[in-house]
């Protein structure tokens, strides 16, 4: 896929995401998701760590949800930036089994307590949650289109994330 200024997609992508980033004005985008993905967030993250955690229900309910958010984030984002948002969860995985931890240590239990699997939506809330979040600021910052301030505002972004992080680790 070859690029433009911006980094906008060309070819088939360009089809898909230049036409809904358009048709969706942000200001519905970012307050309707992250109201509504913190709402089905918090479900799963309760779903998966209460006293009597089903198994399959979490699967079935949070699964699905997941499933129609990655659906609308390639419509409205575009593949190049879901492929990064996977990408970067890859590589951030420790992170983000740490911020559960420290949820979960805040109502007194450790992510140790639970198999891997029952962890595995709340963490891909988490990755979708916090995909939106740097989407904001790269949209609040009109650093999208702007590489200097764009570089700017990543190093930012990834500084006050690994501080958050590192606070989360120490505070447990």
């Amino acid at each position: 896929m070859t690029r433009t200024h911006g980094n906008q997609p060309t070819g088939p992508a360009a089809a898909v995401a230049a036409p809904a980033m358009s048709s969706f004005p942000k200001r519905f985008i970012y307050p309707f998701f992250l109201v509504h993905m913190l709402m089905f967030g918090i479900s799963g993250f309760v779903l998966a760590y209460g006293a009597e955690a089903d198994i399959v229900f979490l699967y079935m309910h949070g699964g699905i949800a997941i499933v129609v958010y990655m659906v609308f984030y390639l419509l409205i984002f575009g593949p190049d930036r879901i492929k990064w948002m996977l990408v970067n969860a890859g590589l951030g995985i420790f992170g983000i089994y740490s911020q559960i931890g420290w949820i979960l240590g805040l109502f007194g239990r450790n992510a140790g307590d639970y198999p891997p699997h029952v962890h595995a939506i709340p963490v891909l809330y988490y990755v979708l949650y916090t995909f939106l979040l740097r989407q904001l600021v790269l949209d609040v910052a009109r650093a999208r289109d702007d590489p200097a301030r764009r570089r700017l505002v990543e190093a930012g972004y990834v500084v006050l994330s690994l501080a958050f992080y590192g606070l989360s680790l120490w505070l447990r």
